[in-house]
């Protein structure tokens, strides 16, 4: 395999990894796949940097030739695509060829959400998480802005200190492809950042003092980046699932991103609101949560409603307690 290819591809289901908590079993069924397609494209003199649309239509017509069922057809157009938006987001393409092509019957699927009681029980663990103050604090800090600002994970490991000095009632934040955006703090994000930096300076003295170097980032590491890595910070909020009670199989950095875009449109949020500080290029890509409260609101219906079946009515003619 060439080289850039595998660098695509290892790239690739590193962050399924780490924002998504992605399956081993997964990881390898979509790296299987992405070798399929970048095989097929090899054969047509292409790769994955210049592929267009009729090179990604091509192949599903020639996986539908080979016989492949339909479940295995959409899940291979399901890498390619989750392949490409993570290439347009990182800036390895401009755009995304895949972007407008459906597959054989696939039904969108809805992301997880988290009540906003489970979000506060998550956020309470996190301020008690940590084997030292420190922690405490960063764990805390790492959390209130996550739900406060929907930042991607890689954007919040990643922030630096400097953007977040000054008390900042906004936080300006680089997302993907060097594309900055303004997102707006909540009071209590801008406590926790307050109280995490405290502790942070007292930390950059110290390390001042034994002439070590300092680190440029909000949350700093001794590893490689210099950073928190994706990966640490998913199996954090694992940690905070348990601590506080949630099902950590519907916990990721992900679905925090989610909640914070559900949460305020159920609220009352306008949709191109949501979009800009989610850093969407397309705001038909915001509109899955309309469907999310949706699909919410239809559920409280059923289970509320006085006519919902399986609730007790009162008899025709005689009226209920509460027209009493």
């Amino acid at each position: 395999m060439p080289t850039a290819t595998f660098h695509w591809i290892s790239r690739f289901l590193e962050a399924q990894a780490a924002e998504l908590g992605a399956a081993t079993n997964t990881q390898l069924a979509y790296g299987r796949d992405l070798k399929d397609f970048d095989s097929y494209l090899a054969r047509a003199g292409r790769d994955f940097g210049d592929a267009g649309r009729s090179d990604v239509e091509n192949y599903l017509v020639h996986c539908d030739a080979q016989g492949l069922a339909k479940s295995t057809r959409a899940r291979r157009l399901s890498a390619i695509k989750q392949l490409y938006r993570f290439a347009f987001e990182e800036g390895l393409r401009s755009d995304n060829p895949a972007i407008q092509i459906s597959g054989p019957g696939q039904d969108k699927r809805l992301p997880k959400i988290l009540s906003e009681t489970e979000v506060d029980r998550l956020l309470d663990a996190a301020h008690a998480s940590g084997r030292s103050l420190s922690d405490q604090l960063r764990n805390g800090c790492l959390m209130e802005l996550l739900y406060a600002t929907g930042m991607r994970v890689t954007e919040l490991v990643s922030l630096p200190v400097s953007a977040t000095r000054g008390d900042p009632r906004l936080l300006l934040i680089m997302g993907k492809g060097g594309k900055e955006r303004m997102v707006p703090l909540s009071p209590p994000a801008r406590e926790a950042l307050s109280a995490w930096l405290t502790q942070r300076d007292i930390e950059d003295e110290a390390a001042r003092l034994k002439k070590k170097p300092l680190s440029r980032f909000l949350f700093p590491s001794r590893g490689a980046a210099g950073h928190l890595t994706r990966h640490r910070f998913y199996l954090l909020i694992k940690e905070f699932a348990v601590a506080a009670g949630v099902d950590p199989g519907k916990v990721t950095p992900h679905t925090l991103r989610h909640a914070f875009a559900t949460h305020l449109l159920a609220n009352g949020a306008d949709l191109r609101a949501i979009q800009t500080m989610l850093g969407h290029a397309d705001v038909a890509t915001t509109e899955i949560y309309t469907h999310v409260l949706e699909e919410r609101l239809s559920e409280l219906v059923l289970e509320r409603h006085p006519l919902a079946e399986g609730r007790s009515q009162a008899p025709s003619g005689e009226p209920s307690p509460d027209d009493q």
